[in-house]
């Protein structure tokens, strides 16, 4: 019995001394803020979304400045209609403002006539539209006005139809 006496008693002076002590004391330091730790990420398709890059007006298929770049003229005529006022307003001002860009102002005829007599109308056609784009502001440096006379048809055939679809001015925009 007495040697239950002892454990026990050395089991209540353990117990007490171990209930007094402390945990040893740190040195205080300045505060750091906390790092801020980046969100989890989820799990995504390995797949990255595309990236959406600017096109220019004059390569984009669904604007005008890509759609409408042709003026069409009478038969043996170089005046520029009025219906193609507006046409122009809208690509002069384009290229006003982007004075970056450098175009061919390229100028065509139906077949009829001679070869010498379709260059320089295609020609005459050609500085016409020029003279136009620059009222809206585009630098000579910008436009280059070049004739193909009847060697560059849209349609052929031997009928109106056909030599009215020649008979214009195409201006050409560089390829990217």
């Amino acid at each position: 019995m007495k040697a239950a006496k002892s454990l026990a008693c050395i089991g209540i002076v353990g117990f007490v001394l171990a209930a007094c002590s402390s945990a040893p004391v740190k040195p205080v330091e300045e505060a750091k803020p906390a790092p801020v730790m980046p969100a989890p990420v989820a799990a995504t398709p390995a797949t990255p979304a595309p990236v959406q890059a600017a096109v220019p007006a004059y390569l984009d298929p669904s604007s005008p400045i890509y759609k409408e770049r042709s003026v069409y003229f009478d038969f043996d005529q170089y005046t520029v209609k009025t219906d193609y006022n507006a046409m122009i307003e809208r690509q002069g001002k384009y290229l006003a403002a982007n004075p970056q860009l450098s175009i061919k102002v390229e100028g065509n005829t139906d077949d009829r006539g001679g070869a010498e007599y379709n260059l320089a109308l295609g020609q005459k056609r050609a500085e016409a539209v020029v003279r136009a784009l620059k009222v809206y502001g585009v630098k000579e440096t910008q436009l280059e006005a070049v004739s193909f006379g009847k060697e560059k048809p849209k349609a052929t055939g031997d009928n109106e139809a056909a030599w009215s679809q020649n008979r214009r001015v195409d201006l050409d925009y560089p390829q990217k």
